[in-house]
């Protein structure tokens, strides 16, 4: 059987990938409530990870929020704040860098292997027509491009890799639940869904690419 290893497996579609996943997969899966992982400590991810037995043919990167300790997305630049920059940079961006640093251990060399790193379609420059959530869009845009550069990397010592950046749609969470109504949300069991069909659907010419839940490209 393959494996598969999901970081924030506590979340709302963490909780929901795993469920979905476990069908086809032997899964370990990480949160901070359950395991104390704090993706934006480089000791709790090093301690986390370090004592993994790889490898795992599927890596899913599940935590992020919105909101953090009552930061909300930014309407205005009068709202930018040096905190809330920092806090979403920590989580959104440097936490999914610090994981990527062990890819190539976790990852096989010798078969087809996807690590997948949940973004958000506001984190594209090309498709920002709204403004606002600076921190927020910023954040993601860095995750990108620090996915699209590790992709570069792994194709030099794992040819049959696969790394990318997923946007799941707007999903039915406590994560979302004060910013619904613009766009119609899913249930997570349902974006989890989306996302597996999308992953089982990616070949080695996709990897450094961004996605949405439908398996359409998502321009940087």
């Amino acid at each position: 059987m393959q494996r598969a290893l999901v970081l924030g497996s506590s979340g709302g579609i963490g909780a929901a990938l795993v469920a979905k996943l476990s069908q086809n997969f032997d899964i370990t899966q990480i949160s901070r409530s359950k395991d104390g992982f704090d993706i934006t400590s480089p000791d709790s991810v090093e301690a986390t990870l370090a004592p993994l037995q790889a490898p795992f043919d599927l890596v899913i990167v599940a935590t992020g929020a919105l909101e953090i300790d009552g930061l909300e997305p930014e309407k205005s630049l009068r709202q930018v704040r040096a905190e809330g920059l920092t806090a979403q940079f920590l989580l959104n961006a440097m936490g999914p860098a610090l994981v990527l640093r062990h890819a190539p251990r976790l990852l096989p060399k010798d078969r087809r292997s996807v690590f997948a790193v949940l973004s958000a379609r506001v984190g594209s420059i090309g498709d920002n027509r709204l403004g606002g959530w600076y921190s927020y869009r910023a954040a993601k845009a860095a995750v990108n491009q620090i996915v699209h550069t590790a992709s570069i990397e792994m194709t030099r010592t794992h040819k049959d890799s696969i790394i990318v950046s997923l946007h799941p749609g707007t999903v039915a969470t406590k994560f979302t639940e004060k910013y619904l109504g613009r766009h119609p949300a899913v249930p997570p069991a349902k974006a989890a869904g989306h996302l597996v069909h999308v992953i089982e659907g990616l070949t080695p010419e996709d990897t450094g690419k961004f996605f949405d839940w439908s398996g359409a490209e998502v321009p940087w």
